[in-house]
């Protein structure tokens, strides 16, 4: 048996993003030469959403690529007689080279996904600088890498799950927390 607690809903989600949105570009002076990279599946939405706001804010368009992480991971299995996949480029609306990239997650956990997305990155060029944005920061990292730009801090223990729900995938915008009895 789990209970379930909501820690963002809709309205603080939107305000959490909109705060990212203006840490962006005040920490980076402006948007020029940014592009934001959505890890998928979550990541990518809420890469849209803060494009978005920054958008409502600057009157800039900033370009929103979507990485796929899945060949990167250092937990991935793929069956002896398949050998490796062959890993191709990614589709970007811009080249990251010199580019300022910010990665965007919905939870940044033990850091696992953030630097298999580096190594993605690192393979379409190489950027001036990379930056981190989550939703979520829940602690537990095992690599040492940190959120640059944060929604909301939710400390969590190990047996707690932290579930991000975005309307474009689950029909709803909320963040809970699944905590076992």
């Amino acid at each position: 048996m789990t209970t379930t607690v909501t820690v963002l809903d809709e309205a603080a989600m939107q305000r959490a993003l909109t705060r990212i949105s203006y840490e962006i570009i005040e920490q980076n002076k402006g948007t020029e030469n940014l592009v934001l990279a959505g890890i998928k599946t979550r990541g990518i939405h809420i890469a849209n959403r803060i494009a978005e706001r920054i958008q409502q804010i600057e009157q800039v368009s900033v370009p929103v690529g979507e990485l796929d992480i899945t060949l990167y991971r250092d937990d991935r299995h793929f069956p002896d007689e398949v050998g490796d996949p062959e890993v191709k480029g990614e589709t970007f609306p811009v080249s990251v080279k010199d580019k300022v990239v910010i990665l965007v997650d919905d939870v940044i956990f033990t850091g696992r996904t953030i630097r298999a997305a580096m190594d993605a990155i690192m393979d379409l060029g190489r950027p001036k600088k990379i930056l981190v944005a989550s939703l979520i920061d829940r602690g537990h990292r095992e690599i040492p890498i940190k959120a640059d730009y944060i929604g909301k801090n939710i400390p969590t223990s190990m047996k707690e799950q932290v579930k991000v729900s975005v309307i474009e995938v689950d029909d709803k915008n909320a963040v809970e927390i699944k905590k076992p009895e």
